[in-house]
């Protein structure tokens, strides 16, 4: 066996093998760390994974075999006595027998990526009567995912990563929970009657499908800030995600005070998200975002939006120096209101 272990030792083999599996450590962080900011599913990182632990017996077995000269890659010459074929089964089981225990530690951990603070909140339902107050859900939904995203504490995932999921009628919370990657799926349902709103939702655990809690807000409209930071505060509590004070009195600061300012910003925020973003459809975004700064001139959130507005209109169809200059006024207008305003910037 001593003859073995010197063979390892002239070929590089240990060489080789700590190299490897310092790349291999350093390509399963980057992946940990990357992998979620790129939204991408879990089992991809665990595709990884698999790849690294076939490969290392492979390049034991390539190590075993050639060598890295001046001269280039030559096979490695035998030494006479030396048992070749016994040598490469013993080094073949060896590099399979590291890759299976390395594969019990490694699978947990890529498969971690599920963590418990993790969420997408799902396109919500609207059961309004009137079909034009369906903008009022969307609306509901984004102001909540936006409200989550302030936490430094929780995962959230995109907006536009979670509208594929609009309309469905059956939803399978695991097989979604698996594709976004988030351990929580928040669902729900939205009923505006003039000026009262009902809100529903439901906290679901996706790893099992289990409803974690769940919530029915009947409210006047002046209230749905109210529901949406206590859904966010509900939310983070359930989670146990860490809120600081100043995370906290962002979710406690109102966009605007005006209801009716509100609903038009609403309703143009989902002109200006839709998909099928065309002229006219972002000409009425910029008229609803107009009428309700006039109802509250201090909607920064507003102004913010309206510049987008602004900017893409001047680099889509209307390449005039006026749309800039207007875009440029109203994003400098948002941040004197609201200097730490992300939107603004």
């Amino acid at each position: 066996m001593s003859g073995f272990f010197a063979e390892l030792q002239r070929r590089k083999v240990y060489r080789v093998a700590a190299a490897y599996i310092i790349a291999a450590g350093f390509i399963i962080q980057i992946g940990s760390a990357i992998f979620p900011a790129w939204e991408l599913p879990n089992w991809t990182l665990r595709l990884v994974v698999v790849l690294l632990l076939v490969g290392f017996p492979v390049a034991l077995i390539l190590a075993w075999a050639y060598d890295v000269t001046p001269q280039g890659i030559q096979v490695t010459a035998k030494v006479p006595g030396v048992h070749w074929r016994r040598n490469i089964i013993t080094l073949l089981a060896a590099g399979l027998a590291v890759s299976a225990v390395a594969g019990f530690f490694l699978f947990p951990r890529a498969s971690g990526r599920n963590v418990e603070k993790s969420i997408a909140v799902l396109p919500f339902q609207s059961l309004s009567d009137e079909k034009e107050n369906a903008y009022f859900a969307d609306g509901m939904q984004d102001d909540i995912l936006t409200n989550l995203s302030k936490i430094g504490d929780l995962k959230v995932i995109s907006r536009m990563s979670v509208m594929s999921y609009r309309g469905d009628a059956v939803r399978n919370a695991r097989e979604i929970g698996k594709a976004l990657g988030v351990a929580t799926l928040l669902e729900g349902s939205v009923r505006r009657i003039g000026n009262r709103v009902r809100v529903n939702v439901q906290l679901i655990n996706a790893n099992n499908d289990e409803h974690i809690w769940a919530e029915d807000y009947d409210r006047d409209l002046t209230d749905v800030f109210a529901i949406q930071t206590d859904l966010a505060q509900k939310i983070a509590s359930a989670l146990q995600a860490k809120l600081s004070p100043a995370e906290k009195a962002r979710l406690d600061k109102r966009p605007t005070q005006n209801p009716d300012a509100y609903l038009l910003f609403v309703q143009a925020h989902d002109y200006a998200n839709r998909t099928d973003m065309f002229r006219d459809t972002t000409l009425k975004a910029e008229a609803l975002f107009e009428q309700a700064i006039k109802l509250d001139p201090n909607f920064a959130l507003a102004f913010a939006d309206l510049s987008m507005v602004e900017s893409w209109l001047y680099h889509s169809s209307d390449p005039v120096s006026a749309r800039r200059e207007k875009a440029r006024l109203n994003a400098d207008e948002a941040l004197r209101l609201q200097p730490d305003l992300p939107e603004g910037h």
